[in-house]
């Protein structure tokens, strides 16, 4: 595989005008070396990664100015340039954060005139007539916020401005929209344009200090003017369903941050809001400019939709914590569900519901809030006895299998959340055998484990009780999972609870006790049913269990392979009758325990849990046994066998001895197999294997090089470099020695078809540029054609063999011997017709037949050198 080549950053050059440029020309010195020249070199450039670096020597020169310069023209020009330069920029032009960064650290004495700059260049920004253009000046009010200190004091400055602005550009988008109506493109670039702009209006009033104070709160202020402008235009594109949803629910968000801020006292501020979701508005009692600014909230019939928005500003933009609403607060808190579970019933369209579902959780967060500011009067309310967790159940279970996957995710939220509602309610009490968790956890245990939202809550529900109190109900549940697995569309969720389970199970009985015996009871409660599954389950509950569920076991706990390892070799033993007083976990007609052994083992070394070290392997597993998984009669007990051998988590790790023996016997065996699926699987393992060779014999051949007397971290051989390289050259020559024997005359397709596909992975693996081969196979390479061109093709089996011959097989010069063994062969012995194979030259092959219609080999041989010239 190729290295990724690194994609180089774009970054769109600044440019100013002509009279800026002359400016700076002006300004220049003869040196260069004032500012004047710094941007003007800066600005001539056109390549914008090289004008970062000019920027970022700006504040270096003004700091080696004094206090005097901020009165000379030159450094007054450039600072007014800078701000047209800084708002002249893209929002997304990294050249903008740059500059910004750097005038953050411009010497005090030159923040007042740097600061009026700035001001007066954003003045003619907001003066600015071009509808089209309203989305740069937004653009540059919000990123004058965000981390810019003169940009954020320049807004302060024109506050006032600023506000029309927004005022004057989202009436204006709105009509436009209007006017534009059908005509789809434009639309959509306006609406996104009004959800900016309402965006940076709840940005204003969320960071600018002068709205912490109440001296723009009178009814003559020009800010309050503007303040209650937005505020009716937040209401009016709540109230037009022809918006886009979510600019709606954004203006949902602004009005009730608006309310907060502007209403006064706060204390009544939940109240108002009630009344709002409730629609029970008394228009009496409201403030005149609210009656004004939301008549339609007040006084209309709003949409679902719009009283849905409002709720979700109303649990976004409202402080939960510390209980700061009091009791008034609380009211809101109940009332906004009470509201939501109507909308429930009525909301059917998928986006809405999406909404809801989302709303719904983050109403379960605030309840959270709530209740850890201990607050008494809820406890009722909202514990796991009550309406409202009731209702919140009711919608987990009618929509926890719905077909969005964000909207299961949400249903998932809510209950993890209405336990923990439940938990603050108990008032610290020992809550495990409150009777609302015993009840919840049985009526979810009845449930059909077809049912893909039981194992969510199940995980929920473990995370907040502990798993024990579940086990006491039904010690069977994890046997009850694995039994699921069969069902892929279940595995997913099986192997996340039962991993969840399991952690929580160890953390507990390691927490019980510091004594070692709790590993024997998890041993037994989580162990034991995988291997019985392992060893007695169906093909797919096997497949599925070996995927998911095992790796994650041992990823958890490493340490239980060795009980893993004793357990089924104890029940191999017992069943060969070597030791009858153990029960046999495996049968005849199933892969048994043996299989069941290779698998974990397998899965554990590629994970990293298991290393090729001779007396690693001693202590685990013997000799004997690999060898009775390799020549098993179930196939897939050899796959994992060989797997054990041929994967590594560690690409270099070096192939023991003892691993090539047993792979060499595999081979002895296993050519022959008349499953397709099987050959291909043990072509592909024995690829990883070549790999794993060729890699380690590069780090081998490394240290062979630098004469390194030290032995390398982590050898799993305690021999010299020269001498593993040489038994990988033995390895390599007897592996393809064995293949070639395989291709005799007479030998069956299946045996031909894996010999010459793993002397096709051998090719591709050790094909590398010359002098850098490592394991020379050169003199096999021969080999293999005194044997193939001997061999009794059919014409058939020829053009389904030929994808398996590479030019990248041979040296180039093996043609000359190919004709060489071609115009002796006839002498040797009586061939009967057969296909000769020639590589004429890199990527073409040539089949000619001999002796074919009877014609003579003079013939075929005079076409061939003919050929071979071409």
């Amino acid at each position: 595989m190729g290295v990724k080549k690194k994609k180089e950053m774009q970054v769109a050059a600044l440019t100013i005008c002509h009279q800026d440029l002359e400016t700076l020309k002006s300004f220049a010195d003869v040196e260069g070396k004032n500012l004047a020249s710094l941007l003007l070199h800066c600005v001539q450039l056109t390549d914008g990664v090289s004008q970062i670096h000019y920027i970022k020597q700006i504040v270096p020169l003004l700091e080696k100015a004094d206090k005097n310069g901020m009165c000379d023209p030159t450094i007054q020009s450039c600072l007014d340039i800078l701000a047209g330069i800084y708002l002249s920029l893209s929002l997304k032009n990294p050249l903008k954060k740059v500059l910004a960064s750097s005038l953050n650290s411009l010497p005090d004495f030159f923040l007042p005139e740097a600061m009026h700059r700035f001001t007066s260049r954003l003045q003619e920004e907001l003066n600015t007539t071009d509808l089209y253009s309203y989305r740069k000046v937004t653009d540059n009010i919000s990123s004058c916020m965000e981390n810019f200190n003169l940009g954020r004091a320049s807004v302060n400055n024109l506050l006032k401005n600023v506000l029309h602005f927004l005022q004057k550009s989202l009436i204006e988008i709105l009509e436009e929209n209007r006017k534009c109506a059908g005509n789809h493109i434009i639309q959509t670039q306006l609406m996104n344009d009004l959800l900016v702009g309402i965006r940076v209006s709840m940005m204003l009033v969320q960071k600018v200090q002068d709205f912490q104070g109440n001296l723009w709160k009178t009814s003559d202020s020009p800010i309050w003017q503007n303040m209650c402008g937005l505020l009716s235009i937040f209401t009016k594109v709540l109230s037009d369903d022809d918006l886009l949803q979510t600019v709606q629910s954004t203006s949902g968000l602004a009005i009730i941050l608006f309310i907060k801020t502007m209403f006064h006292p706060s204390e009544k501020i939940p109240h108002l809001i009630s009344s709002v979701l409730l629609r029970s508005v008394d228009c009496t009692s409201v403030p005149e400019w609210f009656m004004s600014s939301c008549r339609s909230l007040c006084c209309g019939d709003i949409s679902q939709s719009a009283v849905l928005f409002l709720c979700q500003g109303t649990l976004a933009m409202l402080d939960w914590q510390n209980g700061s609403m009091g009791r008034s607060g609380e009211a809101l808190l109940l009332d906004t569900a009470h509201v939501l579970f109507t909308l429930s019933s009525q909301i059917k369209e998928p986006t809405l519901e999406m909404f809801l579902s989302r709303i719904l959780a983050s109403w379960t967060n605030s309840a959270i809030q709530v209740l850890e500011s201990s607050s008494p009067s809820l406890t009722d309310s909202l514990n796991g006895n009550s309406s409202i967790v009731g209702r919140l159940l009711e919608y987990v279970y009618t929509h926890w299998e719905h077909p969005l996957d964000a909207l299961r995710h949400q249903t998932k939220i809510m209950f993890k959340n209405l336990l923990q509602m439940h938990r603050l309610t108990v008032e610290g009490a020992d809550f495990v055998p409150d009777p609302f968790f015993v009840e919840l956890t049985e009526s979810l245990l009845r449930l059909e484990w077809h049912i893909k939202g039981k194992y969510t809550c199940l995980g929920c529900l473990v995370e907040c009780i502990g798993v024990e109190h579940i086990l006491a109900i039904d010690k069977t549940i994890p046997s009850q999972i694995l039994e699921v697995m069969g069902d892929q569309s279940l595995v997913p969720y099986a192997s996340d609870l039962l991993e969840t389970m399991f952690r929580n199970h160890k953390s507990h009985l390691k927490s019980q006790t510091a004594e070692s015996s709790w590993i024997d009871q998890w041993h037994e409660t989580w162990v034991s049913p995988l291997l019985f599954i392992l060893c007695e389950g169906n093909l797919d509950q096997k497949s599925y269990v070996i995927d998911y569920y095992l790796p994650k076991l041992l990823s958890y706990s490493p340490e239980s392979l060795q009980y893993m390892v004793k357990i089924l070799q104890t029940s191999i033993d017992a069943k060969t009758g070597q030791e009858q007083s153990f029960p046999s976990l495996g049968s005849c007609n199933s892969r048994g325990a043996l299989g069941a052994l290779m698998a974990c083992l397998r899965i554990a070394r590629a994970h990293g849990h298991l290393q090729s070290a001779t007396d690693t392997w001693e202590n685990l597993v013997s000799d004997a046994r690999i060898k009775q998984g390799l020549i098993h009669q179930h196939c897939q007990v050899r796959i994992d066998t060989l797997g054990l051998l041929c994967e590594s988590n560690r690409s270099t790790e070096i192939v023991s001895m003892e691993e090539m023996q047993w792979i060499q016997f595999f081979i002895t065996y296993n050519l022959n197999s008349q499953s397709p699926g099987v050959r291909q699987q043990i072509c592909s393992l024995l690829k990883k294997l070549f790999c794993r060779i060729q890699e380690s014999s590069q780090v081998l051949y490394k240290l062979e090089q630098s004469k390194s007397k030290r032995e390398p971290e982590n050898e799993l051989t305690k021999q010299h470099p020269s001498v593993s390289l040489q038994q990988y050259k033995n390895f390599m020559s007897s592996i393809c020695n064995s293949l070639f024997e395989a291709l005799f005359p007479g030998s069956s397709y299946s045996t031909r078809f894996s010999a010459l596909t793993i002397l096709g992975s051998i090719a591709e693996v050790f094909h590398v540029p010359e002098g850098k081969c490592l394991i020379m196979l050169g003199e096999v390479i021969f080999v293999f054609f005194q044997n193939i061109l001997i061999l009794h093709f059919a014409l058939f089996e020829v053009s389904v063999l030929l994808p398996f011959f590479e030019v990248s097989f041979l040296p180039y010069n093996s043609c000359l011997y190919i004709m060489k063994f071609a115009s002796k062969g006839q002498k040797r012995k009586k061939l009967s017709p057969f296909s000769l194979i020639i590589i004429c030259q890199p990527q073409s092959i040539i089949f000619m037949d001999y002796a074919y219609y009877g014609k003579s080999s003079s013939y075929y041989l005079t076409n061939l050198f003919v050929a071979v010239l071409r």
